[in-house]
């Protein structure tokens, strides 16, 4: 199977939201075509979808968000499809945001993964990631309900 990565599109909402869906990132606070909205308006050239050259209608069978404040650059929302995990596609997606965040003059990537996720905590380790000694806090600012 063959991919290409690309910016999103607006035709691609669904099919993101059901693979998020699909790997576990749906959290009942976080509307996610919210998310795809607020992230279209905001550095929309970091947000990726992978294509499946091999399909006729072109499945997205991957997707993650990028972006940088200036400071520091982060992922969020990467997911491929289940039964494509471990075939070197979010490893592409992660080889491509370091090089877009890196020609942004971006110092450091950081990311979030929660907690009790062994699986993907040690996909990053792979790459070269490593716990910072920090607590990562949050408040909602809008509520999605």
């Amino acid at each position: 199977m063959q991919h290409v990565l690309r910016p999103f599109a607006d035709a691609d909402t669904e099919a993101v939201v059901a693979l998020w869906e699909a790997a576990g990132l749906v959290r009942p606070w976080n509307d996610p075509r919210r998310d795809i909205a607020r992230k279209r308006s905001v550095q929309p050239e970091l947000f990726l979808v992978a294509e499946d050259l091999d399909d006729p209608q072109r499945a997205v069978v991957g997707v993650g968000m990028a972006g940088y404040d200036g400071h520091r650059g982060w992922v969020n929302y990467l997911a491929v499809r289940p039964d494509l995990q471990g075939s070197g596609l979010g490893r592409a997606f992660m080889t491509e945001f370091e090089r877009l965040l890196t020609a942004l003059g971006c110092p450091k990537l950081n990311l979030q993964v929660r907690s009790g996720n062994e699986q993907v905590i040690d996909f990053y380790r792979a790459l070269g990631y490593a716990p910072d000694d920090t607590v990562s806090l949050g408040k909602r600012l809008i509520p999605d309900d």
